[in-house]
């Protein structure tokens, strides 16, 4: 058996047999992953150019997006390289490398939601101070805070990590999983499971616990006001829902994969299933808010068809 000072590669074992498939499969990924990162460079340089879009809310979209194509990096990249790979061996320093922008991409998505669910918060409860309080010192504030509390979140959760010794190589998926890197290390501790749950309670349960509270405040002033204020409510929030409701299946999707579905689904699907945030949210962001924001689709309008 091994240990860490020997082990200086896992291998990706989900890549072992597609055959001339990954032909097919680098083609996909690869659109895919190109189709986001322009989607949403595209929506970054709407907002950067046009004046009318530099809001507190439009400047928190663009740090969202930023986080995006983050997101995106930390997997594609890896799984296209791996296509033509013959030993699916992945170096431990980028597998923790992967790791690190993978596992802050994720509290970083929650919190970039919860700064914006304030921002809607502000604007809808407290609309006369709301240049007062959302000022651009304190939008660009925010968006420190949730870089470095992802950060945190990530160092305090899995750092110890990084000086497991392991007794195997083979990882079961197609990126470095932290739950089955555990899994490899030559004595499991209970250390494993306080991560796992630190991780969920800091990335998703503190960050999705603003977010209720301020849609909830939002919800109870909706009530009280005018017809005009509510469809302008439901227009600027229905984006912001549908991305935190995504993100909220594909947190389940996660958590099924790896407590029951064992046996009981294709290997496949239980591989695509942990991946779906990556693959679905990155690409959702873009167009749901640049269609249905109004002012969003208008600078689309004249920065694609307009421009001389």
């Amino acid at each position: 058996m091994g240990n860490s000072s020997e082990t200086v590669s896992f291998v990706l074992a989900a890549f072992g047999n597609i055959g001339q498939l990954k032909y097919v499969y680098f083609i996909i990924i690869l659109v895919w992953y190109l189709s986001i990162c322009v989607a949403n460079t595209v929506l970054i340089v709407v907002i950067r150019v046009d004046r009318r879009l530099h809001e507190p809310m439009y400047i928190l979209l663009s740090n969202l997006c930023v986080n995006e194509i983050k997101a995106s990096t930390s997997l594609y990249p890896l799984l296209l390289s791996q296509m033509f790979s013959d030993s699916h061996e992945v170096t431990v320093l980028w597998c923790f490398l992967q790791m690190c922008f993978m596992y802050t991409s994720a509290p970083a998505e929650f919190c970039s939601l919860a700064a914006m669910a304030y921002d809607r918060y502000i604007s809808i409860c407290h609309p006369f101070s709301y240049n007062v309080i959302m000022n651009t010192e304190r939008v660009f504030l925010l968006i420190l805070l949730v870089w470095l509390y992802s950060f945190l979140s990530f160092i305090f959760s899995f750092s110890f990590i990084f000086s497991l010794k392991f007794c195997g190589n083979i990882i079961h998926n197609a990126y470095c999983d932290h739950q089955l890197i555990i899994r490899l290390s030559c004595s499991v501790s209970i250390q494993s499971f306080i991560s796992d749950i630190s991780f969920a309670i800091l990335s998703f349960f503190i960050p999705f616990s603003f977010i209720l509270v301020s849609y909830m405040k939002i919800l109870r002033v909706c009530q009280k006001t005018s017809k005009e204020n509510k469809q302008k409510a439901v227009t600027t929030c229905t984006p912001h829902i549908i991305s935190v409701s995504n993100l909220f299946v594909g947190c389940i999707f996660y958590f099924i994969d790896f407590r029951f579905l064992v046996s009981q689904v294709p290997v496949e699907v239980r591989i695509i299933l942990p991946m779906y945030i990556l693959i679905f949210q990155p690409m959702l962001t873009p167009f749901m808010y640049g269609f249905n924001l109004p002012k969003i689709r208008q600078s689309y309008q004249r920065f694609l068809f307009k421009r001389k």
